[in-house]
């Protein structure tokens, strides 16, 4: 059974907590200052999954993911508000994040393949769809040796697709997930960014994007 650190559980992250649970993860939940005692004494943990809805202080937060304290095998999730992307500390050597509000089928889903990729050795911060590389850390996205250049939000709706892949995504999924549920903006927005996406993207070798016609687009790696 696979061990879960919730770093700073808000009252409504116990419910996820629960569904880890049920899901047959073993969840613990504690503090900041309790999850760096647990990696000083060598306790065991696969996932640090670390809450920064409530603005934890970035100093403890770095401190807690400094590289000699985690082990090769702890794969590190961070947890946010969709107003908070645009401040994520680009330092913080994470696997992934989760974007509340997100379904808990996508939460575990996303533990699960940084688990297995840990324990594949594969490099997390990479997502690899195909001849298409995204660079997670450094926020780059290549198609082949080719980079290509992207804004945030082009980056943001290409990386979503990506770890979805061959999944439907509505329009309104990707606004809410993307752009966030204080943005008011229509369908419309997402359709003028896929297609300037695809423009960087696909080439006569390479078709990434499919339209779903009155849905939405599929990503797969082509």
């Amino acid at each position: 059974m696979s061990e879960v650190l919730l770093v700073e559980a808000t009252e409504e992250l116990q419910s996820l907590a629960a569904s880890l649970e049920e899901a047959g993860l073993h969840v613990s939940t504690c503090s900041l200052r309790e999850a760096s005692e647990h990696l000083e004494k060598g306790d065991l943990v696969d996932v640090l999954l670390l809450s920064l809805i409530d603005q934890p202080d970035p100093v403890e937060v770095r401190d807690l993911l400094r590289a000699d304290r985690l082990s090769p095998r702890s794969a590190v999730l961070a947890i946010l508000r969709p107003e908070q992307l645009d401040a994520l500390d680009p330092m913080l050597s994470l696997d992934d994040f989760v974007v509340l509000p997100a379904a808990t089928e996508e939460v575990i889903a996303r533990i699960q393949r940084a688990i297995q990729a840990r324990a594949d050795g594969q490099d997390t911060n990479q997502i690899h769809c195909g001849d298409l590389t995204i660079d997670q850390d450094g926020y780059k996205a290549f198609v082949g040796n080719r980079t290509i250049e992207l804004t945030y939000k082009e980056y943001e709706l290409l990386r979503f697709l990506a770890l979805n892949q061959d999944k439907v995504c509505t329009r309104e999924m990707l606004l809410s997930r993307v752009w966030g549920y204080d943005f008011y903006g229509g369908g419309r927005t997402v359709d003028v960014h896929i297609r300037r996406l695809r423009s960087k993207i696909e080439d006569r070798g390479h078709t990434f994007i499919q339209t779903v016609r009155n849905v939405g687009y599929r990503f797969h790696a082509g």
